[in-house]
């Protein structure tokens, strides 16, 4: 069976770009006669908002999604995270690492796809018993790849293009990285659409999947919506909240961004009457990996 995921951080209210990344999801897998799944990535509690959760909730049983089983919460599942870093411990596929981020920017020599590589520093040194340490992942110079389904063949060898990555924070806090992959894997997810943003984390992603055991579920990464400076929406960049009174044309304006064929009278349909529609005619073929506005 498929199993699709909408999984937004409550660091705010759902925006416009957050409701294109759901609407794909949620149209990729209904029209597969799928499971959608609702998790809230609230791992890094530092960056949640009190109450955002529950707006988020509310916004998108107001916009007519209808989510499988219980809403999961990553804030409650630290238990499963730690297990997973402990079996890498064992391992030996992970280290102990003291580096504060001006020390690694001061003697990286390399720039990888997101900034400054960890040059290895605490991988060959052993770090004090007593002292605060984050997790880092060893990396290989293997190449990783996989084909996503909208933008193509993807590669990187990751010791070169990304390093040894955090898996937990020195203050506790388990990476995006860690938590999505035992997430995905642990409720079944089979097909994952999201924002092109995140597409190169899916080496990392899929080179933790094999490590831990776990299949790689099919990839697909849309466009971002952009602001008229060129910047993802989002909300460092101030984009506004999901409007309550005007949902129906902010769907139609969702699909349209989507590049879904619209029919001339979707604007006389209800609410219920654009999802049965965008169900019974989704075709992801027709997104192109291009960005636009």
């Amino acid at each position: 069976m498929t199993i699709g995921r909408f999984a937004p951080s409550p660091t705010g209210p759902l925006h416009f770009g957050s409701l294109v990344a759901a609407v794909a999801s949620y149209c990729d897998a209904r029209q597969r006669g799928g499971q959608w799944l609702l998790r809230i990535e609230d791992v890094d509690s530092t960056r949640s908002i009190k109450g955002a959760s529950d707006d988020i909730i509310r916004t998108l049983a107001a916009y007519g999604f209808a989510w499988d089983g219980e809403v999961v919460y990553q804030s409650q599942r630290s238990a499963l995270y730690q297990q997973m870093l402990e079996q890498l411990q064992a391992r030996a596929l992970v280290y102990a690492c003291t580096c504060s981020r001006k020390e690694i920017a001061d003697s990286s020599t390399m720039q990888g796809i997101e900034g400054a590589i960890y040059p290895g520093t605490c991988r060959t040194h052993a770090v004090a018993t007593d002292t605060a340490a984050a997790w880092r992942l060893k990396t290989q110079a293997a190449p990783i790849s996989f084909t996503d389904l909208i933008q193509g063949h993807q590669q990187h060898a990751l010791a070169s293009a990304i390093g040894d990555f955090v898996l937990k924070r020195a203050d506790g806090v388990f990476s995006y990285q860690l938590a999505v992959v035992v997430d995905d894997a642990l409720q079944g997810v089979t097909h994952i659409v999201r924002g092109a943003d995140l597409l190169n984390s899916t080496t990392r992603q899929i080179y933790l999947q094999q490590l831990l055991g776990y299949p790689t579920p099919l990839y697909a990464h849309i466009p971002v919506v952009i602001n008229r400076d060129g910047q993802k929406l989002s909300k460092q960049t101030l984009a506004q909240a999901l409007p309550s009174d005007n949902i129906k044309a902010t769907l139609i304006a969702a699909l349209a961004f989507l590049q879904q064929p619209l029919p001339d009278a979707i604007h006389t349909y209800s609410v219920d009457g654009i999802w049965q529609w965008a169900l019974s005619h989704w075709q992801l073929p027709h997104i192109t990996a291009a960005q636009h506005s």
